[in-house]
């Protein structure tokens, strides 16, 4: 059984893959500068905002986001697992892709997801068969044909039977108590309440001889094999035939099936669809395959759960708009809130999430059988609505916006919700329209917001009980108060992860927080500092004797991220710091991602740029993978036109680390001039000569 493919093999893979050839096989490619470009394949768009680099062994987009190497390149554009890229790219460069041997507890797990997989495949035969036995099918072909559903399009679904009787597939798979245990890890089985097993999911206790400890969990169901995005059937789902209820009964969550990730459709959405424009979001099997009857290709349905933002996600990687639409009554009305809400955070820049709220009584497996798929396609574009404009109306409902009062409650409403979206265009333009529904300037707006979380904050803290904790935990990258905010997350075709991971969700909004590279910039970039390097250096020091011709007309990064970026593109530098603990345990999340960065590059000295961008984008926090890439393919220091600069990267580095001691060199004795203020002059002799020396720099 294969094992997981070992990371130095992926370090040297990557150091000796060029991405040019790859990327430029299947979208061409146009010299630019020392890059190349071309209109990204992973979004629509007339200008081309899509960069590969050659030094960095790197692709980026600056419209979407997408962004990783070559292997992350091959996942996202052939639709391809993370170890099947690996095998074809080391196939191009005529290499055998070795495998780790698995310890025993893995070897198990693998083995287990092996099985399952093998078993619901098996199953999914079985369904189909049954649907085919003109001895218990005639119900159930009756049905489909009365829904409108050729044979050709159940059998492209995988749809079968699971026929009456309370054993049917067990008598087929599970002739022994093992395989009877292992149908009940699937979730295709039952143990029965009075067998000696008790509720034991793997078989355990005692098995008489000729006693069923088991019975079928599908029984009389049209089923409907759920699968996952290789096409593997994971799951099912299955609709009554007769009165029993529930209606509709979905596989419980297993091994290999967690229905909070998953979307009925999207594989066979997939081989339909080269690209996919959009994606339609329904709420049932029986409304995916009714579009796909009549040629609606691009529907999806959540498995029995409302839609959440691994949905959301899951979604936007393989289109830029989703539409959701659902049943007019209360319920519909519910779950599209629901759907508002988890789609806020990944709305970036050029995607678009629409809503079709239908008739009352009307679904669209229902409608789309009155009218046709070419009417209901011009339904969705005329009638579909925006986010902006659903989302306002929908908090409107029931509120006067022509008082005071109502204008105060919508904002009240809205304007935590538009905070959830990432930062760019879009954000703006949300914060402008609900200062014009409201009359109310944008930073009054952020006030409310303010006092929102605040509020929120302090009714978590009281609903907590009060407990000592044994110890302090290590903080981790991200937000922490006080310090200045990381990254928005938002979402993306993401870059290849470390070893065997599965590809990551997300990926940078369109420039962020830093400038794009030269050649995509027209002026100075808004977040860069001029004055980035500080004025009160020793005067021996290179920064003051180099301070104005280097500053003249420079833009920098500050200088937490300016270190990152210097390290992504100079990896040798973390030579240069031995101890890495100070910025791991800092409370900025910027230098708390600094120090990763130095214990990787500790662990692991001599990695290019290439092989050290391959091991970060694994990291935990979301808002450290999406920033990288922004940092890697911006130079680090750009002129007033947006210009790349040359610099000395030891000179630039030791400039920063110098930045950051000195303040906080400065935080402290502002602590000690605060003590001063609270104690009475309770300070040593030695601390009043610093806050002397402090107060006459200050003056």
């Amino acid at each position: 059984m294969a094992g997981k493919i070992p990371q130095y093999f992926i370090d040297d893979l990557l150091a000796r893959a060029d991405i040019v050839p790859v990327v430029d096989s299947r979208v061409k490619l146009r010299k630019t500068g020392k890059n190349y470009s071309a209109c990204c394949p992973f979004h629509d768009e007339k200008t081309p905002s899509f960069t590969v680099s050659p030094d960095k062994q790197f692709y980026y987009c600056f419209g979407c986001g997408a962004s990783g190497n070559a292997v992350g390149f091959l996942m996202e554009y052939d639709r391809l697992p993370f170890p099947e890229a690996v095998e074809k790219l080391a196939a191009s460069l005529g290499l055998e892709v070795p495998r780790e041997k698995l310890d025993a507890g893995q070897l198990k797990r693998q083995q287990e997801s092996q099985s399952l997989y093998q078993l619901t495949e098996k199953a999914a035969e079985y369904y189909r068969e049954k649907l085919r036995d003109h001895k218990v099918s005639t119900p159930a072909i009756t049905y489909l044909k009365n829904r409108g559903l050729s044979g050709a399009i159940c059998k492209e679904f995988g749809i079968g039977l699971a026929p009456p009787g309370w054993d049917n597939l067990l008598n087929q798979l599970g002739t022994s108590s093992e395989k009877s245990a292992q149908l009940e890890l699937a979730g295709l089985a039952i143990r029965r309440q009075d067998s000696d097993g008790g509720s034991n999911h793997h078989g355990a206790g005692k098995s008489e001889p000729g006693k069923r400890h088991h019975y079928d969990r599908f029984r009389n169901r049209i089923m409907f094999p759920i699968r996952d995005q290789r096409g593997r059937t994971i799951a099912f789902g299955g609709r009554v035939l007769g009165d029993d209820k529930p209606k509709y009964l979905n596989s419980p969550e297993t091994p290999i099936f967690h229905k909070g990730r998953e979307l009925y459709g999207l594989w066979e959405a997939r081989q339909a669809n080269r690209e996919l424009k959009r994606l339609i979001v329904v709420e049932g099997y029986m409304d995916v395959v009714a579009l796909a009857q009549f040629g609606i290709r691009c529907a999806v349905a959540t498995l029995g759960t409302a839609c959440g933002e691994d949905h959301i996600q899951l979604a936007f990687r393989h289109t830029q708009e989703i539409v959701f639409c659902f049943d007019g009554d209360k319920a519909g009305r519910t779950a599209a809130r629901r759907a508002l809400e988890a789609g806020l955070p990944h709305m970036q820049d050029g995607r678009s999430l629409r809503f079709l709220l239908l008739p009352e009584g009307e679904d669209p497996d229902t409608l789309v059988r009155q009218i046709g798929g070419e009417r209901f396609d011009q339904l969705i574009d005329e009638q579909g609505r925006p986010l902006e404009d659903f989302l306002f109306d929908l908090l409107g409902e029931g509120i006067n916006i022509q008082t005071m009062d109502g204008r105060a409650r919508l904002s009240k409403a809205a304007a935590p919700l538009l905070d959830r979206l990432p930062a760019g265009v879009y954000r703006q333009l949300m914060f402008q329209q609900l200062a014009r529904r409201t009359g109310l300037e944008q930073d009054m707006l952020e006030e409310i917001i303010a006092a929102e979380k605040a509020r929120s904050t302090e009714l978590a803290r009281q609903s907590q009980p009060v407990t000592k904790p044994a110890h302090k935990p290590a903080p981790k990258p991200g937000n922490q108060p006080g310090t200045r905010p990381a990254a928005n997350p938002a979402s993306a075709p993401s870059a290849a992860p470390m070893a065997n991971s599965p590809a990551g969700e997300t990926a940078p909004p369109p420039y962020g927080d830093e400038a794009p590279p030269a050649e995509a910039y027209d002026g100075p970039p808004p977040d860069y500092d001029e004055n980035a390097i500080p004025q009160d250096y020793p005067e021996d020091s290179p920064a003051a004797q180099e301070g104005p011709r280097r500053r003249s007309g420079q833009y920098r990064l500050p200088a937490e991220r300016m270190l990152i970026a210097l390290l992504l593109h100079h990896p040798q530098l973390a030579e240069t710091i031995e101890d890495s603990s100070r910025f791991s345990a800092s409370n900025d999340a910027d230098l708390q991602l600094f120090g990763e960065i130095l214990q990787v590059l500790h662990k692991n000295p001599g990695l290019n740029s290439n092989q050290l961008f391959g091991r970060l984008l694994n990291l935990e926090s979301k808002e450290a993978r999406e920033l990288l890439p922004r940092l890697a393919m911006s130079h680090p220091i750009v002129g007033s036109q947006g210009q790349a600069m040359e610099y000395d990267p030891n000179t630039e580095f030791s400039d920063c680390l110098r930045t950051l001691d000195l303040a906080a060199e400065r935080e402290r004795k502002r602590g000690l001039l605060d003590q001063l203020k609270s104690n009475g002059n309770q300070l040593s002799a030695d601390q009043l000569a610093l806050l002397a020396q402090f107060r006459r720099k200050q003056d």
